[in-house]
Parts: C-alpha cells; structure tokens; sequence
C-alpha cells in the first residue's frame, strides 16, 4: 500500500533552516508529481511547494515561500524534500507530504494519497 512518511520538522528560531523529507513506497515514485502541503491552527491546509514526476522536475511554489524554499526529489530514493531557509513564524504549521495521481499536476484535486504530517515550529 501506498506509505509517504514525513521527517525533519521540529522547533526553529526565526531566520533559521529544517529540511523535511517524505519517504515514500508503495508505487512507482518517479512517475508522479509530489508536493508539499502546511495547514496552521484556524486555517485551511495550503500548497506549499510542488514538483512534477516523470523525470521532469519542474517546480512551483507559493508566493509566500519563494525564494526561501526548495523542493526536490531523488527518485533513486523514492524521497521528496522541503529546504526551507529563513524561517518565519508565520511558517508554523503541520507540514504534509502529498503524492498525486497525474505525473505533471499537484493541486488539491490531485491528491491521491497524504501523510500524517510533521510539526514546524517557528519561535524565539
């Protein structure tokens, strides 16, 4: 079955770095298109970050992370990534590994499959 296991999150001081990984098995990783997902306390779950599959790579992000964020993937690993840089506390939230169901497309009403999700947490 189809498993995206998301690590890396934790406490972080403004300006500073985490880099989340997604492990992910139960199907063929390079084909599809993965993202990254964060949804805040009081607020709706939010497209971070994506990149397409299919050995293309192209990436997208939310204007509020550009910049700051890096989203990569090594198939030969089955593992997406996250850098984010120049952490805000704006950034806290639970941060979730998502994988789609079309090579090239990311957004919500792509997703097929979710992980549990990792906590960031932005604070002096």
């Amino acid at each position: 079955q189809v498993q995206l296991v998301e690590s890396g999150g934790g406490l972080v001081q403004p300006g500073g770095s985490l880099r989340l990984s997604c492990a992910a098995s139960g199907f063929f990783f390079k084909t599809y298109a993965m993202s990254w997902y964060r949804q805040a306390p009081g607020k709706e779950r939010e497209l971070v970050a994506g990149i397409t599959g299919g050995g293309g790579g192209s990436t997208w992000y939310a204007d509020s992370v550009k910049g700051r964020f890096t989203i990569s993937r090594d198939n030969t690993k089955s593992t997406v990534y996250l850098q984010m840089n120049s952490l805000k506390p704006e950034d806290t939230a639970r941060y979730y590994c998502a994988k789609s169901r079309t090579t090239r497309d990311y957004g919500g009403n792509y997703v097929d499959y979710w992980g549990q999700g990792t906590q960031v947490t932005v604070s002096s």
